[in-house]
């Protein structure tokens, strides 16, 4: 949650100093044979985070089939115990070290780089940095120590098989190193981000994608597999913290390794991050309770996790595009008064975003068990599981806009400094999301949780218009409207066509089977090829339609003059 406009400065000598005058500012002696930064430099480095996250994406969906392919889901509990045992050091990773404490450091950094120096931005960093590992480690220690009973109250349902229980015991046990490592590569990364440097922050991530197929892949034992896949989870954290920590220092950043101190400074960002931790929290225990009520089904976490990666997907890609080129002018237009070209922005972000989107909740609704059957069902992935999964990821599929449209709303909210109505609307959304996910889990089973996430995003999407309407914020203009119909009237005639072909999958595969190549059947080469042509039909159809025109796309992403450069709190 940036919103640096409300932080203080800070000062330039730390209050506990024994010295009475302020250290000379460091000076680069590089600094002077650097050429000027270009306007454009910042854009064309957020297209190269975008691109390894793109390529991260695509890695991370190579690691699901190697997972699926050995572990599988209901046929052996191995694969629950793995994702049990991954997820609990990322929960309080999205909350603290990605989520809330990186929020605040990273403009905090920013200032205190630009107006006090490089020495005092980099004590700033240290003490930030020893902080948020000393609270990690002591999270991990008291994990490690306590989750044979944790394990009770987040997985309850595995208690029914005890060596289900005792395995994700043991593979927790063994991923939470993985939190202290994240948190110090999160850290880093913000660092660098505020020096406008954003490709090892965006390939890093990679590293943990490579590192589970490389101690997967060898393996055929499920209950082995997920070993080391738990092994290389934590052989990725301390990679992608050495590599962020090498980045560092070739960035020209002392940032040294301290003990952790709680000076102004420190207790200054604390309040700022528990807005943001509360806010990330909202959102966790959505997932915490999921889990609790999955665990009682065999294969049922692997199912979800399965469409994690699909249904995030269009959430993860045109988040980071729009973040980027289009909502920094919001924030201009709202500093300067020009509610017309606030509009305008929020118009613009709107239409281009589900122009991309809606095909993708489309192709999700439409054909989830042609995708999920096509992608994953091999190895020990049966077709039982495809079908489970594949109901799952049509109830997560409707939810897709609304994920992308929060993301638009809370930056509005975000644009005039109001971080506290989007956090209440969360919280709401959260209650109404354990309630509903709960009741349809006993009358429909699992996919009922996926369809109360869904809904649950929704209501948050209308209470975050209805706010920013009644308060003259935002309404959509006319033309914003009718380009919105055009593009849902393209993307339901993309879902019929992609529906018709799933009706006549078995012909199509029948057809592609002798072109067989390796591992590509024709299960495989059918789902590759509608979605290829899918890709081909789309713009015909958005383009035809009148929802979009070619120039309109791309000025969408091109940076007016005038416009001011993106400062790194505003990317991703």
């Amino acid at each position: 949650m940036r919103n640096s406009a409300r932080l203080t400065r800070f000062p330039t000598q730390p209050t506990n100093a024994v010295v009475t005058t302020p250290p000379a500012p460091r000076t680069d002696p590089t600094a002077a044979k650097r050429p000027p930064a270009k306007p454009g430099g910042l854009i064309r480095s957020s297209l190269v985070f975008s691109g390894f996250t793109l390529i991260s994406r695509f890695a991370g969906f190579a690691r699901d089939l190697a997972v699926s392919y050995s572990m599988g889901a209901s046929a052996t509990f191995a694969a629950d115990a793995f994702n049990a045992a991954f997820s609990f050091p990322n929960l309080f990773r999205r909350i603290f070290a990605e989520g809330a404490f990186a929020a605040a450091f990273v403009p905090a950094y920013s200032r205190s780089l630009e107006k006090d120096g490089e020495q005092v931005a980099d004590e700033l960093a240290a003490d930030a940095m020893a902080t948020l590992a000393a609270a990690t480690l002591a999270i991990t220690i008291v994990a490690e120590l306590a989750m044979p009973w944790l394990m009770a109250l987040m997985r309850p349902g595995f208690a029914q098989d005890p060596e289900k229980y005792r395995l994700a015991v043991l593979l927790t046990q063994i991923t939470m190193p993985y939190l202290p490592c994240m948190a110090i590569y999160a850290h880093l990364s913000g660092v660098l981000n505020a020096r406008n440097r954003f490709i090892l922050s965006g390939a890093a991530p990679i590293l943990l994608n490579a590192w589970t197929l490389v101690t997967v892949l060898p393996t055929h034992d499920p209950v082995a597999a997920a070993k080391w896949a738990s092994i290389g989870v934590v052989l990725a954290g301390v990679s992608q913290a050495a590599l962020l920590w090498w980045g560092v220092r070739r960035s020209g950043a002392d940032v040294t390794l301290r003990w952790p101190r709680l000076t102004p400074e420190i207790k200054a960002l604390i309040a700022l991050a528990i807005p943001g931790a509360i806010g990330a929290s909202a959102s966790q225990i959505n997932i915490f309770v999921s889990g609790m009520l999955v665990s009682h089904v065999n294969g049922a976490a692997s199912w979800l996790s399965y469409c994690d990666r699909l249904y995030q997907l269009p959430q993860g890609l045109v988040g980071v595009a729009i973040g980027v080129a289009l909502l920094p002018r919001l924030s201009r237009a709202v500093q300067a008064g020009d509610t017309h070209a606030a509009r305008k922005s929020m118009d613009d972000a709107i239409v281009f975003s589900m122009a991309l989107t809606l095909p993708a909740a489309a192709a999700l609704i439409s054909i989830p068990f042609f995708l999920i059957d096509g992608l994953y069902t091999r190895g020990a992935f049966t077709l039982a599981d495809a079908h489970a999964t594949a109901a799952a990821l049509l109830q997560y599929g409707w939810g897709v806009p609304a994920f992308v449209l929060a993301q638009l709303f809370s930056r509005a909210f975000f644009a005039r400094q109001d971080t506290k109505t989007p956090m209440r609307y969360a919280l709401v959304s959260v209650a109404v999301n354990v309630g509903l996910g709960v009741t349809l889990f006993h009358f429909v089973g699992v996919p009922g949780i996926a369809a109360a996430t869904a809904f649950a995003w929704w209501l948050n999407v209308g209470m975050m218009g209805w706010a920013l309407h009644r308060r003259g914020h935002y309404t959509p203009s006319r033309r914003a409207v009718v380009r919105l119909v055009r593009i849902l009237a393209a993307a339901a005639a993309l879902g019929l066509i992609l529906g018709a072909a799933s009706h006549w999958r078995g012909i199509i595969e029948q057809l592609l089977r002798p072109l067989s190549i390796g591992p590509l059947h024709g299960k495989e080469m059918a789902i590759a090829l509608v979605t290829v042509l899918a890709g081909g039909l789309y713009p015909l159809l958005l383009f035809g339609s009148g929802g979009l025109t070619m120039a309109e796309m791309k000025g969408a992403l091109r940076r007016r003059r005038g416009d001011p450069p993106e400062g790194p709190a505003d990317l991703p």
